[in-house]
């Protein structure tokens, strides 16, 4: 029975970065029906928060169609493994998005059963898919924190433009792609220094995804490895033939002699 209990969560692990990465979205949009209330005086703020859910939501509704599409049992994740839960949470509704902490245990629970020692080792050799999901992390922290602070320190500022949700997203998309078409800027210390993390964060973040995508089209594929492989290995398969040949050649020169010399006794 042991065994049997140890596959099945198994199974249901899609990636253990990409597990990690729903764990901690899962926490954040939590984190963010608090602030929802903390925020209640500022609208603008709220309205930040707003567009965030709508997003998590998005991401998370995706994320209960891929599980659905490749789990080895629908019924049996819909029904016992919480995607009943997934499915409520991934709505629009501020009611049903404390099931998120449904996610939260699944997470735990496969990771429990996995170990730290093998998902540490697990992140380790997947480097690809690991630094894709931390990247994607950090944009979707960056666009949220980044929008909620520049906001607040410069919608009541003195000839501040950046006075609306919308500005503050705006401002943070455009900042973090480093494309900055300069409509909207803080006008106060405190802001530029914001702006001034966003940018350098979105320097990395862009030029590590680039650098993703150029070892993910250019880089040698696993088939091309195996087939180098393969190819490494002919020159000793074929020493290794040659030697059974002249073995089985020895041992017939040998049974030859033999029948020779039985021959000549007679």
């Amino acid at each position: 029975m042991a065994p049997r209990r140890e596959k099945a969560p198994r199974s249901e692990l899609k990636n253990t970065a990409y597990e990690i990465f729903i764990g901690i979205l899962s926490i954040l949009s939590i984190v963010n029906l608090v602030l929802m209330y903390a925020l209640a005086s500022d609208p603008a703020l709220q309205l930040v928060l707003s567009v965030m859910n709508a997003l998590f939501s998005a991401i998370f509704l995706g994320d209960f169609v891929y599980r659905i599409s490749t789990a080895p049992s629908a019924m049996h994740y819909f029904f016992r493994g919480f995607g009943w839960a997934d499915l409520l949470a991934s709505l629009p509704f501020a009611q049903l998005k404390i099931l998120r902490i449904f996610r939260l245990i699944r997470v735990y629970r496969l990771m429990r059963d996995l170990g730290p020692r093998t998902v540490w080792k697990t992140l380790i050799h997947d480097r690809a898919n690991s630094a894709l999901m931390t990247l994607l992390l950090m944009g979707i922290l960056v666009l949220q924190f980044g929008s909620l602070a520049i906001l607040a320190v410069e919608e009541d500022a003195e000839g501040a433009n950046i006075a609306s949700a919308s500005d503050a997203l705006w401002y943070t998309v455009v900042t973090i792609s480093t494309v900055g078409y300069g409509d909207q800027f803080p006008v106060t210390n405190a802001g530029r220094l914001i702006g001034v993390l966003i940018i350098v964060v979105g320097v990395g973040i862009f030029g590590t995804f680039t650098g993703y995508l150029a070892n993910l089209f250019l880089g040698p594929s696993k088939t091309s490895d195996a087939v180098t492989d393969a190819a490494a290995d002919e020159p000793d398969d074929r020493d290794a033939r040659v030697q059974q040949l002249l073995a089985q050649s020895e041992e017939a020169m040998a049974e030859i002699r033999r029948l020779l010399a039985k021959d000549a006794g007679r």
